[in-house]
């Protein structure tokens, strides 16, 4: 019998999670189904109870679930725990919810081997305080920058995240406004500045021809956040298509027991 799987979000139209889930099930032959399905905040709870009933397997999770999942889960892998966020559900028939946060080693297969980037002795910047920032700030701490920056809107959950991974590496809280005159060698955006149109508020001062930015949001069209960044002179500007498909990769593997190839379903989404 099929197994059925699913990315849960609100909203969730725009995700690309089905098309390389089935990419990756036809390359490997596994024998599975994946859907998107909508789920507003509201109703995370009783829909995952839905879930359990109709027999879904396994779910990935994004905006702007992935830290409430994680205090729903009944088990929490290491990196689903220290950064308190999750974005993997392997579900039991009995309702048993295992959570495991796959976008640290994504993000950083996606920018160590697919774009050769080097972040050890780095002056890395991270825009953006949420679910996203939590899943990916140990890995990057992990890679040895000189110094990570986590910068937000509103300064108290940037610090209450710094707080939290202090122990790993050399941290540290701002916020957007506190960045003008400050120059980084890695900028990666973790918010969704710029996608209702506005600009991205960030001073322009924090770009450089030399800096390498990326975006952790994806889009066929390009990002704004990127678009921002050309203006301003950067060379190196990525969107994150190779985090989405190497993070999806770690949760087929997690379910399935395979690990498929990437570089064939990240060309033909490119």
């Amino acid at each position: 019998m099929t197994d059925r799987y699913g990315v849960i979000g609100h909203p969730i139209s725009h995700s690309k999670s089905p098309v390389i889930h089935r990419l990756f099930a036809e390359q490997t032959g596994e024998d599975l189904s994946y859907e998107a399905f909508d789920v507003p905040p509201a109703k995370l709870g009783e829909m995952l109870d839905e879930f359990v009933k109709i027999g879904i397997r396994g779910l990935n999770v994004t905006v702007p679930h992935k830290e409430a999942v994680a205090k729903l889960a009944s088990q929490l892998t290491d990196r689903a725990h220290l950064g308190g966020a999750a974005n993997t559900l392997i579900i039991a028939p009995d309702g048993h919810l295992d959570a495991d946060n796959t976008d640290g080693v994504g993000l950083l297969t996606d920018l160590t081997r697919n774009l050769r980037l080097s972040l050890k002795g780095s002056r890395l910047l991270v825009l953006g305080a949420g679910g996203a920032t939590r899943g990916i700030a140990p890995a990057l701490l992990g890679a040895g920058p000189e110094r990570l920056v986590v910068a937000n809107r509103g300064i108290d959950r940037a610090r209450e995240l710094a707080e939290r991974f202090d122990r790993l590496g050399p941290i540290e809280a701002c916020s957007f406004d506190d960045l003008a005159g400050r120059q980084f060698d890695v900028i990666l955006n973790a918010t969704s500045a710029g996608l209702g149109g506005g600009r991205p508020p960030f001073p322009a001062s924090i770009l450089t021809p030399d800096a390498f930015c990326y975006d952790l949001s994806y889009s066929m069209a390009g990002t704004p956040f990127l678009a921002w960044c050309r203006e301003n002179g950067v060379r190196a500007a990525h969107q994150g298509w190779g985090m989405l498909v190497e993070q999806a990769a770690e949760s087929f593997f997690i379910w399935r027991g395979v690990r498929p190839d990437t570089a064939t379903v990240l060309a033909k989404l490119r």
